[in-house]
This record gives C-alpha cells, structure tokens and sequence, in this order.
C-alpha cells in the first residue's frame, strides 16, 4: 500500500517565504502568520494521511453500488466524511454568518491539497459541495443563502454540479433539459444529465443540485440557458426535509479510475427547482462554479502527481539494482540503490521539479482569487481567469505525466496493483477531461483570454516577469540560473502571441497552436515560480535559516526546471510557427 505525508513544510515555505502571504493588503491575510497556518496545515495533514489515505485503495476497489436507486459509497467514506465535517473542513472560507470559518480562499486551497493527494475520489464529495456554495453566495438570494448555506456549510447537505447531458458535452446550447414555469414561481425540471459527480450517495441527509436548464420561449442556444437550485428532498420554510423530489440516479458509470465517487447519470421527471440568478443568464452563474472548479482541478493534476513522487522516491532509496557509474555507493549492499542512476535522478527531478513549482503556481492563483473576491480588485479578476486554462490543462497534462514518470520509477512493480502507482495514474487521468477537456482550455486561453480587456490584461502578465527581472538583479549566479532563462522563456512566449496576432486571418494558424501555447505559458508561470523560489531559499540562507539541507535542495531543484524544462518553450514556438497548413492538410476522409 502506498504511503502519503503531507508537504507541510513546502507549503509554508510557498505561504511566507514566496508569497509572503501575512504581509498582503487583503482582508484577512494578516490573521495568516506561521503558526495560525502551521497549525491548521498540521491538522489537514493529519487527516489526509491518518483517515483518508487507508481508504485511497478500498475505494478503488470497492467503488460505489447502486441499489433500489440508492448508492453505496465504500467502507469507510461516511465515517471519514463525519470527521470532514466535524472538523469544519468544508467551509473554511464560507462567511461567519452561513456557518463558515470566514478564512481566505487561499486557506482551503492549501487545506484541500493534502486531500485530494490522499483520496482523490473521496475528496470529490466535499469539492463539489464547496463550488455549489460558491455560486449560491454568488448569484443566490438571500432566502436562497440562509435556506441551503448553514447545512451544506456543516456538511449536514451536500451539492453538485449538473451540466452535460447525453448527446452534448462542451456546446451546452445543444442542452434539452426543460425548466417550466409554475403558478408559485418554482419551475418544472425535465430532462437527462450525465457524469454527474457524487450525484447521488449516502454521506449526506440532502443534496443539492444545480442544474443547467432551458425555460421555454427562450433564446436560443446558450443565451437561453438557466440555472435551478433543485433539491433531492423538499426543504420546508424551518429547514426540515420534506418528501423526495422527482430525480433519481438511473445508473452509475463504470469508469476507468475514481471508483470511489459516484459517477451517475442524473433523471429529472418534473422535479421542482428554483431559479437562481437572472433567467437565461445561467452560464454566467454555472461559471463561477466552474471556475473555481477548475483551478480545484488543476491542483488535483498536481496532487496526484505528488503522491506518486512520494512513493517513488521511497521506492528509488530502498530498490537495490546493479552499481553507481562512478563507483560503489552501498559496499556493505549487494547492489546500490536505484537513487544513484542518472536516469533514475532525471526522472526523480521530472517529477519533484514539477509539483513544487506547481504548488506555487496554484497557491498564487487562490492568493488572485482572493485578492478578486475580498478587494473587489478588477485586474486580479482578470488575471485569474487569463491563468485558469493555464493552471487547469498544464498542470493537469504534467500531473497525469509525474504519476507515469513516477511508475515507471517502479518498473514492473509499478504496474501491480500491490504498489499503488497505478491507481495515481488512473485516477489522474480524469482531470485532463472533466470541467471542459485540456484541448478546450487551450482554445479558451488562445481564442478568449490572450484578447481579455484588449490584450491589457496578458501584457500585465508580461510585465510581472519583466518588473520581477529588472527588481532581481545584482547576483550574477541567480542572473545566470534563474533570470536568463526565465527571460528567454517570457520572450518565447510573446513571439508565440505576435504570431497569433498576425495570423488571426486565418484561425487556424492560431488555433492549431493554442495547445502549444497553453504549455509555452505553463512552463513560463513555472520559470516564474521557481525563481521566486530560488530567490526567497537563497535569501532564508543569507539570513542564517539553519534549514540548509531544504533551501540548497529547492535551489538545485530549481535551477533544474530552469535549465532541463523551461527550454521547451523554443519547441512549442517552433510548432506554432508553424501555421495550421500542417494540421489541417488532410481531408477528414483521409485519416
């Protein structure tokens, strides 16, 4: 069985030493010193490895059942569930007067990690509760916050997100699900939605779907779009449930990975449901659920891809197998650790160079969001949702890589059950996929976000690096290491934008490059990260932090994104340059 030990002492090093979190002018983040977030990290930490880890493996291979309409989740979930909610870990950054702890968004970011790292599958349970609270904050009424927030904020009621229906995935304008106007202003809701995560289980006494559907009479397309609050029991005016509604769970997808959550198709027979926010205007509110979504994705990536890391590290130290190049390391072993091959280094460092610079990344996402949601800020929202697609498809795409890299560390062990890598890697799988594929997230950065507030919003990305650059000079071997390479890297990427920009003629010049671009501008917020990092581990050594074996190891793992990674920026350009002649030269018929 594998193992799982939080990263504790890295994610306080990104919270103070990078990100200096205590120190921002956001509300809040001067409660957020190091022993408040020691201490809660601590906690989270405890519980990701003492209570959901052990369950990672039987909720693999149990997976969820469906009986007389009710699902089964496997041994152990409703109990790990009540400790979840017990601790208060499902609304950390809900608002005091719902029943939340009131914390910063960047708190449950960093909370939710050690998590999903232990139990992904588990995990998605309260994560989809905590998007569906995100919309009611945000769009719902305030009889609609004070009805369903308290309990969903205790755990008492869960939530989902209910979007793609048989024949339409990504162009919900193709939706048929019908919400009818009735006499007490509720609506009818009829109609089939699929791959509905945690849809429908046994952990909570009610849950709470948010479903997309069209009112009759409408626009069309997705401008005729809204969305339902539509409860699985009835809720009186004092908060009691009431009879069933009219949905059920007409099966349960037989999936590649994620056994443990329960993956359903979703029936709706005129099941009563609330309007939330303005009629046709549901994409706008489904949005805020789905972003928040996939940034949560994007650490998933990542996540899985740190316990994998973990194991194959483990596994690299104890595996004998032949001798050093350079010579015999373990003389009192019949063989050398499989730590001391340069292949097995590189791959380690593949592995260990991404997470670390991905956790960065994703903590100054959250650390954005708050700056949107707490400020008010524009530019921070906007920043954010030019990141998005970035933090969602790389981060998913290199998390799904690590956990192979990682089981390849293995070799044959990797492939048995009996280790675990191969559960990582099948679970990680998903994450390239569900909230919109990485294929349209880099649609959606190339086609939509590259031309956000006319382009003003990517030239102030730009200008973080520069500004970060120019303010960081004066060490010739952090110049050397850290800001060269990030510099040739950000001037990659911006000849990949003129390229766009000149060829938007033709969208299929810039299009057939959007996946490369979105890896260009991954690779890019990773080199960015990595030199604050370097900077601020180099700076904890110059001001005597005694810590030296971590910052000398965050240092050399640095400089090796910086010199192995960030130079597959100069490939990806080289394909966008390209064109789409290449891309699109065969007829369909011809494949």
């Amino acid at each position: 069985m594998p193992s799982y030990t939080a990263p504790t002492k890295d994610q306080q090093f990104i919270l103070h030493n990078v990100l200096n979190i205590s120190e921002m002018d956001i509300p809040g983040f001067a409660d957020l010193d190091r022993d408040f977030t020691d201490a809660v990290l601590t906690e989270a930490g405890k519980l990701a490895s003492e209570v959901l880890a052990p369950l990672n493996a039987v909720g693999d291979k149990q997976g969820c059942s469906l009986e007389n309409g009710v699902v089964r989740t496997p041994d152990g979930f409703k109990d790990a569930y009540d400790k979840m909610s017990e601790g208060g870990w499902m609304s950390m950054d809900l608002a005091e007067e719902y029943g939340g702890q009131g914390l910063p968004y960047i708190m449950h970011t960093a909370a939710m990690e050690p998590m999903v790292s232990a139990n992904m599958a588990f995990n998605m349970y309260p994560g989809l509760t905590h998007g569906n609270i995100s919309a009611i904050v945000t769009h719902g009424t305030d009889a609609q916050k004070a009805m369903y927030l308290p309990k969903m904020a205790t755990g008492e009621w869960s939530g989902t997100m209910n979007l793609t229906e048989p024949h339409c995935g990504t162009d919900l304008g193709l939706m048929r699900t019908k919400a009818v106007p009735q006499d007490d202003g509720t609506y009818k809701i009829s109609g089939q939605k699929i791959w509905i995560s945690a849809g429908e289980h046994d952990l909570s006494d009610n849950i709470i779907h948010l479903v997309l559907a069209k009112i009759p009479g409408g626009p069309d397309g997705v401008k005729g779009i809204s969305l339902f609050i539509v409860p699985k029991f009835m809720v009186h005016e004092d908060g009691s449930l009431g009879e069933r509604n009219a949905l059920s769970c007409g099966g349960l997808e037989e999936k590649m990975g994620i056994h443990g959550n329960a993956t359903c198709v979703m029936n709706y027979d005129g099941a009563t449901g609330y309007l939330i926010g303005e009629m046709h205007k549901g994409m706008r509110a489904m949005f805020t659920m789905m972003n928040e979504a996939r940034l949560g994705v994007g650490l998933q990536g990542y996540a899985q891809g740190a316990v994998a890391y973990e194991n194959a590290l483990g596994f690299a130290r104890d595996r004998l197998q032949g001798r050093a190049v350079t010579g015999v390391e373990a003389p009192d072993k019949p063989a050398d650790p499989i730590i001391v091959h340069p292949d097995v280094r590189r791959n380690l460092m593949d592995q260990k160079s991404f997470v670390e610079g991905a956790r960065a990344l994703t903590y100054w996402g959250a650390t954005l969001m708050d700056r949107s949601h707490k400020n008010g800020d524009e530019d921070a929202e906007a920043l954010i949702s030019l990141m998005t697609p970035v933090i969602k498809g790389f981060l998913t795409d290199k998390g799904f890589e690590t956990c192979v890299l990682a089981q390849q560390t293995l070799g044959g062990s990797g492939f048995t059950q009996e280790w675990g890598l191969e559960q990582f890697v099948r679970d990680a799988r998903i994450t390239m996929i569900y909230e919109g594929t990485n294929g349209i997230q880099a649609l959606d950065l190339v086609g939509r976000k590259l031309g956000l507030n006319g382009g003003k919003t990517v030239m102030a990305f730009f200008e973080i690096i520069k500004t970060y650059i120019a303010d960081n000079k004066g060490d010739a071997a952090f110049e050397a290491d850290f800001l060269e390479p990030l510099k040739e890297a950000s001037k990659d990427l911006q000849a990949a934008g003129m390229y766009f920009m000149q060829n938007m003629k033709n969208p299929n010049d810039a299009l057939s490059g959007s996946y490369d671009f979105m890896h260009m501008m991954g690779h890019v917020c990773l080199g960015l990260m990595w030199a604050k990092m370097g900077r601020a581990s180099m700076d904890a050594l110059e001001a005597g932090d005694t810590d030296t074996d971590f910052h000398y190891s965050k240092i050399a793992t640095g400089r090796y994104y910086m010199a192995r990674q960030l130079p597959a920026t100069k490939m990806h350009l080289a394909r966008i340059n390209t064109g789409g002649d290449t891309v699109m030269a065969l007829d369909a018929a011809n494949f």
